[in-house]
């Protein structure tokens, strides 16, 4: 951890009287000041027009560096640094380090390291953790230095190399422990792939290396996915988005569901309603559940899990799906969900606290209707429970509506982080524009 002795008295006092949350510098141990501050006693203006995107009543934003590459996840260190993963290496480095050294909220520095590139990242303890498509590694964070000046050390290297639902986002339990995501390179199973009504395969073999969460020890190094890894979970196509519960103790995952109902099965499906199906879930998973891919996908509409039609379903049949695991929220098709957190700071109105947040990228395949999606959505959360389903947060991200294909869009959500103040982050994977939301 990193320590805030003389700031965090501060802090304390500070809190007391500013509604907004509360504003730091980070103290060594010595009680000398490092010179990293984070904002001063006020918290920064915000953009006249919160940088493009609309939010509630009482929320506004601003823009943290416009264009730092692909970004994907992103993570905020306790002294108000922003590290974001790439999909595509800038300048040489997979992550972009950004610094505000005026504390006018605004990254004044962007600097880039770290090798290849990815989507998973997270900031534990002394170390900056990166999710690569094929391995997981960390980055000792020196105290007042905004780039590591070591080695990386690897984690979880021998990941399957697969060419689609590649990345591996993953997050840490409070016991130690690191859950990582393995997609399924595969809609449904079928041999050939994607191919008009040819049955899936049956039992489904992606299911023994992907299509699940494995989880690792999250502070050992030189862990090998085959020798190390526990499946902890099973029959999630693509769960980019996931997130520890502080306030449950437990994961959760939302899943990409898969895509071409009616492209593959038209005498079932319409397009209409394959625009709408399956439903993007949302899980909590413990230990040993089974979430019922290749063989089910969840109807909204119908509200229950229905037998897949590479499998004999005809779109109402619920078969071998009854003993698999439901969503505890659902939404619909295609939306793409690719990051979630639950919202543990102290700015943003109590109804905010404990609820989740999720960032859809926005689809690709809901034709004849309108694309949608690129948005992030918050859904109440009451005694670790979904709590009267969920809302629009933040919008206008595509800078068009309708949007006709995802090229047409200026920015699609894509990460999402909460800031030691308790600002929201939201990274955006079309330029790598970041945004700061505060509550007012």
């Amino acid at each position: 951890m990193e320590y805030l002795r003389a700031s965090t008295v501060i802090c304390v006092l500070a809190s007391s009287f500013l509604a907004f949350g509360c504003s730091r510098s980070k103290f060594d141990e010595t009680g000398a000041a490092d010179g990293r501050t984070i904002e001063g006693a006020n918290p920064p203006a915000c953009d006249e027009d919160n940088g493009g995107i609309t939010l509630p009543n009482g929320f506004c934003a601003l823009v943290v560096a416009n264009s730092v590459g692909s970004a994907r996840h992103l993570a905020v260190r306790e002294n108000g640094d922003v590290y974001v993963a790439l999909r595509k290496p800038e300048e040489g480095g997979g992550i972009a380090a950004l610094h505000d050294s005026d504390a006018d909220g605004r990254a004044d520095r962007v600097a880039y390291f770290g090798r290849g590139s990815g989507t998973g990242i997270h900031v534990r303890g002394a170390f900056l953790y990166f999710g690569a498509d094929t391995y997981i590694e960390r980055y000792r964070l020196d105290r007042g230095q905004l780039i590591p000046s070591g080695e990386p050390e690897s984690v979880v290297a021998g990941f399957p190399d697969q060419r689609g639902h590649r990345a591996k986002p993953f997050e840490f339990d409070e016991s130690g422990h690191l859950y990582v995501n393995v997609g399924a390179p595969s809609n449904a199973c079928q041999d050939p792939p994607r191919t008009l009504e040819v049955a899936g395969l049956d039992p489904c073999p992606i299911l023994e290396k992907h299509a699940g969460v494995w989880r690792f020890d999250a502070d050992s190094t030189g862990q090998s996915y085959a020798g190390a890894g526990y499946r902890y979970a099973t029959g999630i196509r693509n769960g980019v988005a996931n997130a520890w519960n502080p306030f449950t103790n437990k994961l959760y995952v939302a899943q990409h569901g898969r895509d071409q109902l009616s492209t593959l099965w038209p005498a079932l499906y319409t397009d209409s309603l394959s625009a709408e199906l399956p439903s993007e879930e949302l899980f909590e998973v413990d230990d040993g559940d089974d979430f019922g891919w290749p063989y089910c996908y969840y109807d909204h509409i119908q509200g229950k899990k229905l037998l897949g039609p590479e499998y004999g379903g005809d779109g109402s049949e619920v078969g071998r799906c009854s003993g698999t695991e439901d969503p505890i929220l659902a939404f619909p098709g295609h939306w793409a969900p690719n990051d979630l957190i639950f919202y543990d700071g102290d700015q943003f109105p109590e109804r905010y606290r404990e609820g989740a947040f999720i960032a859809f990228h926005g689809s690709w395949n809901r034709a004849p209707l309108e694309q949608r999606g690129y948005n992030v959505v918050f859904a109440p959360f009451s005694d670790g429970k979904p709590a009267g389903g969920y809302e629009v947060f933040a919008d206008g991200f595509a800078g068009a509506d309708p949007i006709a294909a995802p090229g047409d869009a200026r920015h699609r959500p894509m990460g999402l982080a909460i800031g030691p103040e308790g600002s929201l982050y939201i990274s955006d994977s079309v330029n790598g524009k970041i945004w700061r939301v505060m509550h007012r």
